[in-house]
């Protein structure tokens, strides 16, 4: 929908716009907002179904709230399109996910409207619980709600979050948006007149007498509204024959209400608003709303990675009959099913990303070996170690950037026992238009000071394979294999397996002027562009180092015994990756060399194409054949 065809989202610069319709206009607001999203995800792909979903709840906060000055946290962030258009950002909103662009998350350096930068999931509770004490301590009357989805519920952050809020008197609400239809929601008539008697004034104000009266008669006290609550949330049992665990926590709980009736919706936060204290709205909702596909399939729409067309949901970019190499994922799921068939021992495990890493092929074949365990990923790793302790090898593959949250369970209940964990990390490195929050930077620096730890990356999807078939030999111990998000280099892929000796690189090319030390996919890169400066009269030798911990330091005192000048590359950080690693070799071994390390510089790097972002970084292939000229000129 181009915005001249627009009747009221034109005219909505900024939430204060919005606030002076009338509360019947805001239908209208809604299916404009959505006809727009549709319309810009058609011709800029990025996430689709969560922000779809979730319209009628946008337009309803920014309706009833005094935003920016009140706050609205949004867990994730996948579902805060119309967020971003409603808050000024409108018309940049064809800049999302791109380049120099907004980004496709809520983030604090982009508008004062995103009041918390997220990407990964369930923080939405602990970062409102912050804010609304701080807001206490500074005697400011704000409105703090954090909206989540049930997914993200699964995760233990938000479990710590709701304990915490449970606790204290936190002017909080937290805003449960449920769109898994298989829950089987309790909707209808009488679940909303349970609403209107919770969120009435009349209720409120008997609840306040209440608590008067048990004040008067010396059984006030500290305990007095936790005993409120209870006497609150059993009528409510009773009455629905239902209990939920915020009723558990102590929390006031209030719903389901129909997360798709935006005028309902804005009267229910209306009365929220005047009730202080923790509370939770549970509404529920269609992920993908509005669009037909999007409702029906819900996975494969959560992210449309093409152009499609709007109205018939046919996708626009042509399919080429040409053979291409397979994902790095596809060849993980395909191989794990491969090894699992030889070792019985082998299982698989992923925290709540069962296609996006492919384990679902397994899921599939395997049911009974393959356990999508929610986002949870401290809860795989752990899971996966006593699965190991009892004589199991899990293959536990979990995103680099979402291995970040488990890292203490990575040293303590894996490393520090030695148990035989296969860490497959997808998306490592630079990953694209998610940006700085889904970047797989750091995986390389944050897993090589821990002892114990077996590092590699595949050059390859041959090396995958091999690579994966090593890992699940006996007695190997924690083994981290990372590889990229996207396609490999090879057609045929599904070679025989053969084992990789544990700390082995391999010299792909002969040199005199400098030497190339790769690791990982960037390698195919390096050894076109050692090709050409054969052209051009520089030759250069080409090792793919393959492991990170251990390195192969038979292969490192043969390159500093020759070379002189060395380039290392890789798709991570420079700081604590290879090539810090090949420096300390270095110095321990008291070589001499002119080492230059590209990869991912000492910052967050924004959103963009794997392309863009490897050039905005230095390590694209003209940085690297422009370095390699340089340093072969030096004398």
């Amino acid at each position: 929908m181009a915005l001249d065809e627009t009747q009221y989202l034109k005219q909505i610069n900024s939430p204060e716009d919005l606030r002076k319709l009338p509360p019947k206009e805001l239908i209208k607001v809604c299916t404009e907002l959505r006809d727009f999203i549709i319309s810009s995800v058609s011709c800029n792909p990025g996430h689709f179904g969560a922000s779809l979903g979730v319209v009628e709840l946008t337009v309803a906060l920014h309706y009833v709230f005094n935003t920016p000055y009140d706050k609205i946290i949004w867990d994730v962030g996948h579902q805060a399109y119309g967020h971003k258009i409603l808050t000024g950002r409108r018309d940049r909103f064809h800049t999302n996910r791109k380049y120099k662009g907004i980004s496709g998350f809520p983030s604090i350096f982009e508008s004062e409207y995103d009041a918390f930068g997220v990407g990964h999931s369930s923080t939405s509770i602990s970062a409102a619980l912050g804010m609304a004490v701080a807001a206490q301590q500074k005697g400011e009357d704000r409105q703090i709600v954090a909206v989540i989805g049930d997914g993200a519920m699964t995760a233990g952050l938000a479990f710590e979050g709701l304990n915490n809020l449970a606790a204290t008197k936190a002017n909080v609400l937290v805003i449960l948006n449920d769109n898994n239809m298989a829950i089987d929601p309790n909707v209808g008539g009488f679940s909303d007149y349970l609403v209107d008697i919770a969120t009435s004034r009349t209720y409120n104000k008997l609840r306040r007498e209440v608590f008067k009266a048990l004040q008067k008669f010396n059984i006030g006290g500290p305990r007095s509204r936790e005993m409120i609550i209870k006497i609150n949330n059993s009528i409510k049992t009773l009455l629905t024959r239902q209990t939920n665990i915020f009723e558990g926590f102590n929390i006031r709980y209030f719903g389901p209400v129909d997360g798709h009736d935006v005028e309902r919706l804005a009267s229910v936060l209306k009365d929220l608003k005047e009730i202080k204290g923790p509370k939770v709205l549970h509404i529920i909702t269609k992920k993908g709303k509005g669009f037909k596909l999007a409702e029906e399939n819900q996975t494969a729409w959560h992210a449309t990675g093409k152009k499609f067309d709007p109205h018939t949901g046919r996708f626009l970019e042509p399919s080429s009959n040409k053979p291409k190499p397979p994902k790095f994922q596809d060849v993980f799921g395909h191989t794990i099913i491969e090894l699992a068939k030889q070792n019985n021992k082998i299982v698989g495990i992923t925290p709540a990303m069962p296609t996006g890493c492919s384990l679902n092929l397994m899921m599939q074949q395997m049911p009974d070996r393959a356990f999508d365990v929610g986002i949870a990923e401290q809860h795989a790793v752990t899971f996966a170690a006593g699965l190991a302790i009892a004589g199991m090898v899990p293959f536990c593959n979990i995103y680099s950037t979402f291995m970040q949250r488990a890292y203490d369970q990575v040293i303590h209940d894996v490393a520090l026992q030695k148990l035989n964990v296969v860490f497959c990390l997808d998306r490592g490195g630079l990953v694209g238009a998610d940006g700085p929050t889904h970047h797989g930077a750091f995986d390389l620096a944050y897993f090589r000071c821990i002892p114990n730890m077996t590092i590699a990356s595949p050059m390859d999807e041959s090396e995958l394979r091999n690579l994966m078939y090593t890992a699940q030999l006996p007695n190997q111990g924690p083994f981290a294999i990372r590889y990229p998000r996207g396609v490999g280099s090879l057609i045929n892929w599904q070679t025989p397996f053969e084992e990789i000796k544990i700390g082995t690189g391999r010299k792909l090319a002969d040199g005199q002027d400098l030497a190339f030390l790769t690791i990982g996919p960037i390698g195919v890169k390096v050894a076109r562009i050692v090709e050409e400066l054969q052209e051009e009269g520089i030759t250069a030798g080409h090792y793919d180092m393959r492991f990170v911990k251990p390195l192969d330091e038979a292969l490192l005192h043969e390159i500093f015994s020759k070379y002189k000048k060395i380039i290392t590359i890789e798709d991570g950080t420079i700081v604590g990756g290879l090539g810090t690693a090949v420096l300390e070799f270095m110095s321990d071994n008291h070589y001499y060399a002119t080492v230059h390390r590209m990869g991912i510089p000492d910052r967050f790097i924004e959103q963009g194409t794997q392309t863009e972002l490897a050039r905005d970084c230095g390590f694209d292939m003209e940085s690297i054949r422009n370095t390699a000229r340089k340093m072969a000129k030096e004398s």
